[in-house]
């Protein structure tokens, strides 16, 4: 493929990964009764400092208590030493987001105190928790008119994707992780591209409801890895394979050239978006097992050049740089894993990439 069509086909299909969170489907109501949080005075420190609850428990008091920025300042500053916090700190965020709207009861209440560190999950957990508030009942009625400001006034931007993405997440929620139910509410969104972004929401929530005690998904194959995608309707498989790599890489024990190898056994038309998620996923993965930035751009490199043929490894590092963007709100380490590549096509479409996908992303 031209390297401009390449390069420019990215902000169509872009690969957004978050990182791989501990179980987190408990409200906020269950969380300010969690006695594991109140008896410590939410200092989550020695026996509970893998404690997911205790954060949890944490961050929302400081919302409740002292705002949403004092709880991204606090966040920020255990993200630099903190290797827990780190690693869960986009199902945090979404956390932030979701006391956020229980403080300030809406949409733009709680999005114009938001942040983007840490993919934008605060955005997400907002968009989330709204959906909870109105519920099944009504949702399918109201769900048009959420992002409706973001449509108008912010069309297609960062903000607008956060918030129908968002919307996908809830579904899954208030719709007991039911993942055809989930797309079909969807659907119900009138704009085609809010549509697509509402399902990357619910394939992201599929993976992630493993886990889920309560309601766990019904729809992941350990012996299938790509299912749900290999069966869902065209429409569904671009959003569904940009998600499912998160959930396959650890049925590969963690193995990168394996699921290279399943990327390249996916179906034709959506193999180069497989490997765009497989990049975003090395991204993410290199993000949260190293420390230093130099550290990072230098091992989602090697991972990338594992893939066989320049489809894969060109696909890859597109959406290696798109994460570096999307999760640091910033081109810097983007621009230092370009610059980490030794051959010069891959360097220079890269970069390209990294300008082109960073020019939207501050749209």
């Amino acid at each position: 493929m031209p390297l401009g069509v390449l390069a420019a086909s990215v902000l169509v299909t872009l690969s957004i990964i978050i990182f791989e969170p501990s179980f987190t489907g408990r409200s906020s109501n269950e969380v300010k009764s969690s006695s594991t949080a109140s008896e410590q005075g939410v200092n989550c420190a020695g026996t509970l400092s893998n404690d997911y609850a205790c954060y949890q428990g944490r961050y929302q008091d400081l919302v409740y208590g002292s705002g949403v920025q004092a709880a991204f300042e606090e966040l920020k500053e255990q993200y630099a030493q903190n290797s827990f916090v780190k690693s869960n700190c986009h199902q945090l965020v979404h956390v932030i987001g979701r006391a956020a709207v229980d403080l300030y009861g809406d949409m733009s209440g709680a999005y114009s105190r938001g942040d983007h560190f840490c993919g934008s999950g605060y955005f997400h957990g907002a968009a989330e928790a709204l959906v909870e508030k109105i519920g099944a009942d009504k949702i399918l009625d109201e769900a048009d008119a959420l992002c409706a400001d973001l449509r108008s006034e912010r069309e297609r931007s960062l903000y607008h994707y956060n918030c129908v993405h968002g919307l996908g997440h809830g579904f899954m929620s208030i719709l007991d992780n039911e993942l055809f139910e989930s797309l079909e509410a969807c659907d119900a969104l009138k704009d085609g591209w809010e549509q697509d972004k509402c399902y990357g929401g619910v394939f992201m929530q599929n993976w992630i409801a493993e886990e889920d005690p309560n309601h766990p998904s019904r729809h992941l194959k350990k012996d299938q890895p790509l299912y749900p995608c290999t069966d869902v309707e065209t429409r569904y498989k671009g959003q569904c394979y940009t998600k499912q790599v998160e959930y396959v890489l650890p049925t590969q024990d963690n193995d990168f050239a394996k699921v290279f190898s399943i990327c390249s056994a996916a179906e034709v038309d959506f193999r180069p978006t497989c490997y765009r998620s497989l990049g975003g996923t090395a991204a993410s993965w290199s993000i949260r097992n190293n420390v230093g930035d130099v550290a990072e751009t230098e091992t989602a490199n090697e991972l990338c050049l594992l893939g066989e043929n320049y489809e894969a490894r060109s696909n890859c590092i597109i959406g290696a740089v798109v994460q570096f963007v999307y999760h640091y709100h910033d081109d810097t380490q983007a621009k230092a894993f370009c610059e980490s590549l030794d051959a010069d096509f891959l360097r220079e479409l890269c970069l390209q990439s990294s300008e082109e996908y960073y020019e939207r992303f501050e749209a």
